[in-house]
């Protein structure tokens, strides 16, 4: 197949990004902090349902979900729809439980729950805890992105990996400064129209080059035996046994999304309570077919790979942009490259914007403090420059340390991460006890340290058995019981399940 050139493939991002620069300019005129924050509360709730759903797939699903599909190890085969399926569970809670809460406060940052519920000390805590949740996942995205460009574009033109890093974080911060996540709700609403495009586009060149319908792509997968969803019989020892991937996935959704400022920062930009949750319920039900579609890709991409002959990467996040890139024809190189670039900006775009938002909110203390509109809007812009520098310093750092799929090293990390937060929450909405708020951060410090050792341990001390990303389960309930030992009392009219 006829290659792309390097300088083509440029030219690509170049427009996108200029597409994304035209929708910036007119969602950012007139922008004040209450847009940058929650766009005024005027979203539209189908438009923020539709570019959630690229902000959850983000780099990590376009790329590491298709390559491990026939790699073997962890989330082979179809067993990530597993996770999906938890996910479900965690979309319904986060519906149903979570959001009331968040709109009943009126919040513009969900930690603020935890000053309501516990104290400043809790609340600084939770927020530290996402601060830096945030700031690896995010990175870790960035990084898969920024590692493919440089692989198969940047890097053959002499262009160092660093300086890769710093466009890409600058293109990201122009579009983003003024309108803040106001701007994002209508671009990742491109960014997942592109992502499902470059997937179905390359589904059906594929399809094409082996002179196959989409049907018999199918039954091609099936005969693979590549698309086996249920796995029961390695017991918990498994790293895709059902119930470890079941109940990580409903964890996940509920961390990674009803916990995560980023997530329910653009739920919070819906008018009413009752619009938040219709985009949760749809978001949810279409992000089941979306991952079908990725899946289906992976199987289809080791298939394609065996049929003309091509070695599989060593790491398979690799195989997706190999054949598209090399394989495939130009124009199939085209969208994925437009796919990867979308990818990459869905979730750090968001992550950037949240990540200052909670900075300025939690720590800075924009909704409490006397300062000027202006004031606090000449802050918000020096916090939104330092969270770009410090995203491209983590991205750096990981490219010397990260030798493991993107996807499984991200959800371990946000294991230990993610952990307190869930304990956190959960200890304020299902009791009314109030705890010794001081002693929160020391609580919240050591589950994860024990949980570690627990993980690291496991299976001399389990026979055999491997938490896997079980690791938040036990991390959230080490924080509830640490909660528990330190609380003191009730505490008068809690925001809790049962008001």
């Amino acid at each position: 197949m006829t290659q792309l050139s390097s300088g083509l493939i440029l030219t690509v991002v170049f427009g996108y990004f200029i597409m994304l620069m035209i929708v910036s300019y007119f969602t950012g005129k007139d922008a004040d902090n209450a847009s940058f924050f929650t766009a005024n509360k005027k979203s539209p709730w189908y438009l923020v349902a539709f570019g959630m759903i690229g902000a959850s797939l983000s780099g990590v699903t376009f790329i590491s979900i298709p390559g491990v599909v026939g790699a073997g190890g962890g989330n082979q085969a179809f067993s990530y729809m597993q996770m999906v399926m938890g996910y479900m569970v965690g979309y319904f809670v986060i519906a149903t439980v979570l959001m009331p809460v968040y709109y009943r406060l009126n919040l513009t940052s969900i930690y603020g729950y935890l000053e309501d519920r516990f104290g400043v000390v809790s609340y600084k805590t939770g927020a530290a805890f996402f601060l830096m949740s945030r700031t690896i996942g995010a990175s870790f995205r960035l990084y898969l992105v920024a590692l493919v460009m440089d692989s198969f574009v940047t890097g053959p033109m002499g262009i160092p990996f660093a300086m890769t890093v710093a466009v890409t974080i600058i293109l990201i911060w122009v579009y983003t400064f003024r309108g803040g996540i106001k701007t994002i709700v209508w671009t990742d609403t491109i960014q997942t129209v592109s992502m499902l495009a470059a997937v179905i586009f390359t589904i059906v060149a594929i399809g094409n080059h082996m002179g196959k319908g989409i049907g018999e792509l199918w039954q091609m997968i099936g005969e693979s035996g590549l698309n086996q969803v249920f796995f029961f019989e390695g017991g918990w020892s498994d790293a895709n046994n059902f119930f470890k991937q079941f109940i990580s996935g409903a964890l996940i959704a509920i961390v990674m999304t009803g916990l995560d400022q980023d997530m329910m920062q653009k739920n919070l930009t819906c008018k009413t309570l009752g619009e938040a949750q219709k985009n949760i319920f749809s978001f949810s039900i279409v992000l089941i077919f979306a991952n079908i579609l990725f899946l289906s890709l992976g199987a289809l991409l080791y298939i394609y790979a065996a049929h003309i002959g091509v070695e599989v990467p060593t790491k398979t996040d690799q195989l997706y942009p190999l054949l598209a890139l090399k394989h495939l024809t130009p124009f199939i190189g085209i969208v994925f490259v437009i796919g990867l670039i979308a990818a990459a900006y869905s979730s750090a775009d968001s992550a950037l914007t949240s990540l200052t938002t909670s900075f300025c909110v939690d720590m800075l203390g924009f909704e409490k403090n006397d300062k000027t509109e202006a004031e606090n809007k000449q802050t918000r812009f020096i916090v939104h420059v330092g969270f770009s520098i410090l995203l491209f310093l983590v991205i750096i750092l990981f490219n010397y340390i990260n030798d493991a799929a993107v996807i499984n090293g991200l959800f371990k990390v946000a294991g230990y991460t993610y952990g307190p937060l869930l304990g956190l929450y959960t200890f304020g909405l299902f009791t009314k006890m109030k705890i010794k708020d001081s002693l929160a951060i020391i609580v919240c410090v050591f589950a994860p340290c024990i949980t570690y050792l627990f993980d690291y341990n496991s299976v001399n001390w389990f026979n055999g058995f491997k938490f896997g990303f079980m690791v938040l389960a036990l991390n959230g309930l080490l924080t509830f019981v640490g909660l528990l030992l330190i609380s003191d009392g009730r505490v008068e009219n809690p925001v809790v399940l049962d008001n």
